[in-house]
């Protein structure tokens, strides 16, 4: 049985610690605001510590048969199955994410496992030839070494195994440090998982602070050579230059401001469904969220019309009710600056035709019609359930008010011409777009990433495999070469 108070330690060199530091970190319920349990916050020597183990650990591991790592990673799925419940149950506690989205990011973890375990039988060389006689040009897949892993609060479970089980796949050692709101779920479950499992002891190591008590000491430490981060493009992009000023490379999953387009075409009730999907799932607290719908005049009253009776209809509230669809935001910051972003567009000449009441954490949707690309709120992310519809006459005008945004993560066009969609598609400055579907989609095996101010590098499947890994060329010369002098 998961019990939460044997989850409020550090996780370091596979024992289960306070921290050094002097403070304690509250872990609350986002719904009624009830403290969880609480953390003794780790300190710089704790992560030191951490990445020291990680380092000694990854030794070990590297003597481990490939066959068996799989084996390993592959009991980390079984745990997962084995108290799934549980995990539930922390979802809804501390993130106040509903049933269904538990469902949804549980599956998400599970299948990421399953696709990192593979990894350590992947890790293929080359022979290549040469220009020079008898030389053998042997090209291995090493592991990088250590990887640091920084995740949010969003889908904490998923966001941070996405990182961690493919670094281990890969071979490498992992400090991983989850967002203070989601220490549970982003972090010391985590570490309980893969400590079951049976990795080596000191391979993953889980730290719980905040920045006030650490500062860039989990980014400049010289152990990592690679830094995953999931979370804000501002804070993405310091975390960016300080691990360039520290050759680290930096592989950054952050915002996004997505636009879900409706052409003339487009199945109207289908890509209703679609929208508010991609808009209050886990109440819009999701980076691939459509923050903007984009509607072609000839079929935008029809839409709006059906789009706001969907909305109206949703559930809001308590996320231990399984009929409720939208639950708290993760704390009053959040709430504070999204409607603080509602005030100011509607003081701009916004219209809300949709504004539900603010209770606690907890808001109740609102749909925003007559915004203009130069308002501040289009090109923001909205992290909440909020979105605003704008108006089109033609498809370039569409696709350059989708590009109109410093970001480019997802995206989604709805169309019953699916090539038209899909030349579309290519025209719009996005890592990923999908046609007649939702813009929340993330698959095990397909490249995940964003372009501009939504991040660098790709994750999933081969490229995950890439980011965690590096390649060592060993020539080996078979008869003497004739040199020059």
């Amino acid at each position: 049985m998961l019990i939460l108070q044997a989850l409020n330690k550090q996780f370091i060199n596979g024992e289960w610690r306070d921290g050094l530091a002097s403070r304690k970190l509250p872990d609350l319920n986002p719904y009624n605001g009830e403290v969880i349990t609480e953390f003794q916050m780790a300190s710089l020597q704790d992560i030191d510590e951490a990445y020291q183990a990680a380092a000694r650990a990854k030794k070990e591991w590297d003597e481990v048969n490939p066959y068996v790592k799989s084996r390993i990673l592959g009991r980390a799925v079984d745990y997962i199955d084995a108290h799934e419940e549980e995990i539930i149950d922390i979802i809804i506690k501390e993130l106040g994410g509903t049933r269904l989205k538990a469902f949804f990011e549980i599956g998400l973890v599970k299948d990421i496992i399953r696709e990192a375990a593979t990894f350590p039988v992947r890790m293929e060389g080359k022979i290549l030839p040469s220009p020079v006689d008898g030389k053998e040009n042997r090209l291995y897949r090493i592991p990088a070494g250590v990887v640091g892993v920084i995740s949010p609060f969003n889908f904490p479970f998923y966001l941070s195994m996405k990182s961690v089980a493919p670094a281990l796949g890969a071979g490498n050692g992992v400090v991983l440090k989850p967002h203070e709101h989601t220490p549970i779920m982003g972090g010391t479950l985590i570490g309980k998982i893969f400590e079951e499992a049976g990795l080596p002891k000191g391979l993953v190591n889980v730290i719980v602070t905040d920045i006030s008590e650490i500062g860039d000491g989990f980014v400049e430490h010289p152990i990592p050579r690679i830094l995953s981060f999931t979370g804000s493009s501002q804070v993405g992009s310091h975390i960016a230059q300080v691990a360039a000023k520290h050759f680290k490379k930096a592989i950054l999953e952050l915002g996004g401001n997505s636009a879900l387009i409706v052409l003339e075409d487009a199945d109207i009730e289908y890509a209703v469904n679609a929208a508010v999907f991609s808009r209050f799932t886990h109440q819009g607290q999701i980076c691939m969220s459509a923050n903007r719908v984009l509607v072609h005049q000839d079929v935008y009253d029809q839409f709006l019309d059906q789009y706001v009776k969907k909305v109206s209809s949703l559930k809001v509230g308590d996320p231990y009710d399984p009929d409720t669809v939208i639950g708290p935001l993760i704390n009053d910051r959040q709430v504070k600056s999204l409607m603080s972003t509602i005030e100011e567009a509607i003081g701009e000449g916004a219209t809300p035709i949709l504004k539900g009441e603010v209770t606690g954490n907890v808001v109740a949707p609102i749909i925003l019609t007559d915004v203009t690309t130069d308002m501040a709120i289009a090109s923001k992310e909205l992290f909440g359930p909020a979105v605003c519809i704008f108006k089109f006459a033609s498809e370039e005008e569409a696709v350059q008010m989708a590009n109109e945004t410093p970001f480019g993560l997802s995206g989604a066009i709805h169309t019953r011409d699916l090539e038209r969609g899909a030349q579309m598609a290519k025209r719009i400055e996005t890592g990923m777009i999908h046609i007649n579907d939702g813009t929340i989609n993330d698959e095990p095996i397909v490249a995940f990433g964003g372009e501009k101010h939504s991040g660098l590098g790709r994750l999933n499947g081969q490229w995950s495999l890439e980011e965690f890994s590096t390649l060592k060329w060993i020539s080996v010369q078979h008869k003497p070469r004739q040199f020059p002098y």
